[in-house]
This record gives C-alpha cells, sequence and structure tokens, in this order.
C-alpha cells in the first residue's frame, strides 16, 4: 500500500490529468451513450407510431364496414314489408301461426345472408316476445330474458337509434358480445312492432384487429362510458378505464396523432380513432419501455461505447504517459535536491518543454548558489562584527563599581584582597578585549570565571558560594570565549534577589561525545515563559544568554546550544552542550 502511494505521489501530474480526462470521456460518453438510445427510441416511436396510424385507419374501414353492415340489415328490415305485416298480423290459428314462422324464416334468410361478418347473428323478436333466431348455435337466447333485459329496456326508451351495448351476463350464457339493436318502429302510428338485434360475439370482433396485435401492442375498444369492450388483452375486457378515457378524450380534443402517457402502471404511446356509426373509441397502446428492449438493444449500444471508451482512455493513457514521465521525473529530481543540499543539477532530458525546464532549473540553482554564497559570506562577516562589537562593549558601570571597590580596599588597608581583585580584573579585560573567533581552554574559561566570582564577592561579600567541579579530562577541551561567564553573571544577580544567600554549582565533563557545561543555583526561580524578556543586556561583556545560544547554533549548529529550566523557590539550570575540540 505504502509503495503504491508512493507511486502515485511520483506521478502525481499524470494522475491528476488522466483522472480528469477519464472523468470527461466517461461522462461524454454515457450523455452521448443515453442520448443516442433515447433519440433512436423517439425516432422509432415516432416512425412507429406513424405506421400504427395507418394499421388503426385500416381496422376503422373495418368497423365502419360492421357498422354499416347493421344500418343496412335494418334499413332492409323496415323496408321488409311482409316482416312488418307478420309482425302486426294476427296468429290465432295454428296455420297462420305455421305461415307466420315460415314466412319470417324466410324473408330473414334473405337479409342475413348479406350481413358482414358472417359470423354475427341477427335476431327479431316481435312484441309478443316470438324470437326469430338466425344463429341460436351463436346466441341461445331465452324469449322472456331477452324481452325484460337492460339491452331491449334501453332499446324502448330510445326508439330512434341504434344501439351498441356489450353484455356478458346471463343473457349472453356469460359469453362476452357487443349486441347492436334497433326498436321497429310503423311510421304511421309511432309504436313499435319488433325489434332488432345484431350480435357479435367478443372473439369473432377481436378478428378486426387481431393480426394487427402483439406484445407491448395493445387494441382496446372503449364505449362512451369508459369500459373496455374488447381487446387483445383477454383480462381487461368488460373493465371500466376511466383513466384511459380521460387520456383519450384529451387526444381527441388535441391536434396531436398521439400522446406519451403512463397508464395501467406503464409508459404507453396512445393513439385513437372514434368510430361514429358504433360510438366507441378505437384504441392503440404500444408500450414504450417494452419496444426500446426489444426493438433497440441499449446492451449492444452500451457495449459499444464501452468498448470505444476504453480504447480511448487507454491511447489517452499512452500519450499522458509519454508526455508526463520526463515532468514527472523532473519533480522527482527537484524533490531529492534537499538530499544533495541543492548542489546536483537537473537531468536535462525527455521533451522540449521538459529540456527547457530542466535547463532554466539548472541555470536558477547556479544564480542561486551565487547568491546565497554572497548572503552567508556577508552574513557571516556581519555576525562577526556584531560580536566583537558587542564583546568590547564592557558595561561603564562594572568597571566604575569595580575600581569602587578597589579604592575601598586600599583605605580599608587590604592591600591583598586588593592586589588579587586588580589582577583578576586585568585578567577578564585581556580575556575581553581578545579575538571573536578565539577558543580558550576549559581551564582557561573557569580561571575567567574564578577572577569574575572574585571580584563580585570582593564588592558584595561570600553570601553566595560558588563550587566548581570540573573532570580532569575536559581541561584542554576548547570553548569559545566567554560562553559561561553570561549564566554566572544571571545567577548573581537575578537568581538571590528574594534569597539572601545560596550556592551556584558549576560542573564541566564530557558526555556522549559532547562537552556539557551545567550552571545550577538554589535561588529564586522563575516562571520560564518569562526568561526571554528578562535581561537583554550583561553587565559586564553585553552577550547576553539568547546571543550566547545563536552564537554556539551558528558556530556549531542546531545539535547544540542552551537549554535552560527553572521552577520557582526551586532554582535554575543552565545547560551548555559544545562540541569535543581538542588542541
Amino acid at each position: 500500500m505504502k509503495k503504491l502511494i508512493n507511486i502515485i505521489k511520483a506521478n502525481n501530474l499524470f494522475f491528476k490529468i488522466f483522472i480528469v480526462m477519464l472523468i470527461s470521456v466517461v461522462m461524454i460518453s454515457i450523455s452521448i451513450t443515453f442520448s443516442t438510445i433515447r433519440m433512436s427510441s423517439d425516432l422509432f416511436m415516432e416512425r412507429y407510431s406513424i405506421t400504427n396510424t395507418k394499421v388503426i385507419s385500416q381496422i376503422t374501414e373495418q368497423f365502419d364496414e360492421f357498422s354499416f353492415s347493421v344500418v343496412s340489415t335494418y334499413v332492409k328490415v323496415d323496408e321488409n314489408g311482409v316482416i312488418k305485416g307478420l309482425l302486426q298480423g294476427d296468429k290465432d290459428t295454428a296455420i297462420q301461426k305455421s305461415q307466420y314462422f315460415y314466412q319470417m324464416k324466410r324473408h330473414m334468410e334473405r337479409i342475413y345472408s348479406e350481413v358482414d361478418p358472417n359470423e354475427a347473428n341477427m335476431i327479431i323478436m316481435s312484441p309478443d316476445h316470438d324470437v326469430f333466431n338466425m344463429n341460436y348455435v351463436s346466441w341461445p337466447v331465452e324469449p322472456n330474458e331477452l324481452a325484460n333485459h337492460p339491452v331491449t329496456e334501453k332499446m324502448r326508451r330510445n326508439p330512434d337509434e341504434i344501439i351498441y351495448q356489450f353484455d356478458a351476463s346471463s343473457l349472453t350464457n356469460r359469453v362476452p358480445m357487443v349486441i347492436a339493436s334497433k326498436a321497429l318502429v310503423d311510421r304511421a302510428s309511432d309504436e313499435i312492432y319488433g325489434y332488432l338485434y345484431i350480435s357479435i360475439r367478443e372473439n369473432d370482433l377481436k378478428d378486426f384487429y387481431e393480426g394487427y396485435t402483439g406484445e407491448g401492442n395493445n387494441i382496446f375498444l372503449l364505449n362512451s362510458s369508459g369500459k373496455i369492450i374488447s381487446s387483445d388483452r383477454q383480462n381487461m375486457i368488460g373493465v371500466d378505464s376511466p383513466e384511459l378515457m380521460e387520456h383519450v378524450e384529451n387526444l381527441d380534443k388535441s391536434s396531436d396523432e398521439y400522446h406519451n402517457i403512463e397508464v395501467f402502471g406503464r409508459n404507453q404511446v396512445l393513439m385513437a380513432e372514434y368510430l361514429p356509426g358504433l360510438d366507441m373509441y378505437l384504441v392503440n397502446l404500444v408500450d414504450r419501455e417494452f419496444l426500446r428492449k426489444n426493438v433497440i438493444d441499449p446492451k449492444e449500444i452500451i457495449t459499444i461505447s464501452i468498448i470505444i471508451v476504453l480504447a480511448a482512455v487507454f491511447i489517452i493513457f499512452l500519450i499522458l504517459r509519454k508526455m508526463t514521465v520526463s515532468i514527472s521525473n523532473l519533480v522527482s529530481q527537484i524533490s531529492d535536491m534537499a538530499r544533495y543540499k541543492f548542489s546536483k543539477p537537473l537531468e536535462e532530458t525527455g521533451g522540449y518543454e521538459s529540456k527547457k525546464i530542466a535547463e532554466a532549473f539548472n541555470y536558477m540553482l547556479n544564480e542561486m548558489h551565487d547568491y546565497m554564497e554572497i548572503l552567508l559570506s556577508t552574513q557571516e562577516k556581519q555576525r562577526k562584527a556584531e560580536l566583537e562589537a558587542v564583546q568590547h562593549q564592557i558595561n561603564p558601570h562594572f568597571i566604575y563599581n569595580t575600581l569602587a571597590s578597589i579604592k575601598f580596599m586600599v583605605k580599608q588597608e587590604q592591600k591583598e584582597n586588593a592586589f588579587h581583585t586588580i589582577d583578576a580584573f586585568i585578567s577578564l579585560l585581556q580575556s575581553a578585549l581578545g579575538d571573536i573567533d578565539e577558543t580558550v581552554s576549559v581551564e582557561q574559561e573557569v580561571k575567567n570565571l574564578k577572577n569574575y566570582v572574585l571580584i563580585n564577592q570582593a564588592r558584595y561579600g561570600d553570601r553566595i558560594k560558588v563550587n566548581y567541579l570540573i573532570f580532569p579530562d575536559c581541561l584542554s577541551y576548547r570553548l569559545p570565549k566567554l560562553v559561561l561567564q553570561p549564566f554566572i553573571e544571571n545567577a548573581f544577580f537575578h537568581a538571590f534577589t528574594e534569597k539572601k544567600t545560596g550556592y551556584i554549582q558549576i560542573l564541566i565533563a564530557e558526555k556522549d561525545q559532547q562537552l556539557v557545561c551545567e550552571i545550577i543555583d538554589n535561588g529564586d526561580g522563575m516562571i520560564q515563559d518569562k526568561y526571554a524578556a528578562k535581561n537583554k543586556r550583561q553587565l559586564f561583556s553585553g552577550i547576553g544568554v539568547k546571543n550566547v545560544h545563536e552564537r554556539i547554533q551558528l558556530l556549531y549548529g542546531k545539535k547544540y546550544g542552551v537549554v535552560i529550566t527553572s521552577a520557582p523557590d526551586k532554582g535554575t539550570k543552565v545547560k551548555v552542550t559544545l562540541p569535543i575540540i581538542q588542541n
């Protein structure tokens, strides 16, 4: 996993561009694919709808022919004087009845032979409920039930209309039928002298359109109330569908050839034609999803798109890899610059752009090296000048106080003490005025410390004891001049403000191949956050504690320096770490 992360980091530019290109290609391909599927589907549905519109027109013609046949049959029956006379005449005797039935049958057969289609049945019923059935097998009707059925009742209420009704009750033995009925009315007396029924089974009616239907392409015959009279979907026959009727009416009101609707839980294309002769709607529903899946193969289109995307991605991968590998190599080389301390130039390889970048970077690197050398030289000179100036600025107060102390000792006839103090003062002055880069031995630095302590004890007394613990092996080691003096000075003047007496211990030893110098006091101590703001300027040398730390790090690096730990009422510990420097 770590190796993979490193590879990604090393080729970060390549992966960024490749991912952006990959996402772009995939998104464009997805958009084109689905747009193609949608446009193909819409185009196919439009063409399919045009074809189905023509099919509906052909089916409508067959229904119109059936309607015309019904009207023609009614006209022939109504104009047949024999049938009218037989239905209105007396039938008291057996001979009359025999003649009545015979003549009715003969004249009806002549008319029935012209009824279209052949599967249709014709029935005439007299006001006395005598039934003349031309195809008893098709519709074995019972006279009294027919006379009292709502089909006949509706016909009585509307004697001037040919009424088409759907029935699947006991009247038709539960066989779905469409019954066209018309009352036979005497024009002179406006009395009904008979009833004409033209029936056709729903299965026979289905022959009008069955050759044009299939899965996902359904035909429905709706009456004006929204009931499905006939359909190639058998389970929908006789079902009331006001939702479908509403869509049909909306289409009928518009000038569109078809509507996209959602009905029966499916997305459908609706086409409809009004059949005025039957007062019904011929409805065609095309299932969009079914056609899209079976006619337009989305899987094939998606597969082709995936193959194209993979090929494009592979080509992009090769091109981008070739373009970015040289830049990635440059980035890798630049990342390793710190390891070579910015001294190793870049390899000028790869394409034109990479070579120009490497050339410009190498030129900048050379310029930077020149500038850094000048800057470091300038800083070193400045640092030496500052430290030398500070070192030579011995505080006048220290000189005045020391001389005043010597004068006091002379007056008190403490000649021996005065001589020792003068010797110590001279030695300190000699050390302070020496070369800034000069190092002294540990032995000499300790001697300087003792001289400084002697001067302070001569002035303030010996209430502050100073102990020295110097390992003999360290006496010959070298360290920067006056590197420990500022901490002794701090201890004398700031560590015993509250406490009046105490001790200062000076320890110098070798530890872990380093020279470790520790100055420990048991004075007042302090909160460490306040240390930086305290005593920026020393009384004797002018070299502050912060300057000592920076001076050591400038000379020997970040590994060395000063560490101070302190706590209120417990004292302060200063640890100075230096490299081992021998003669």
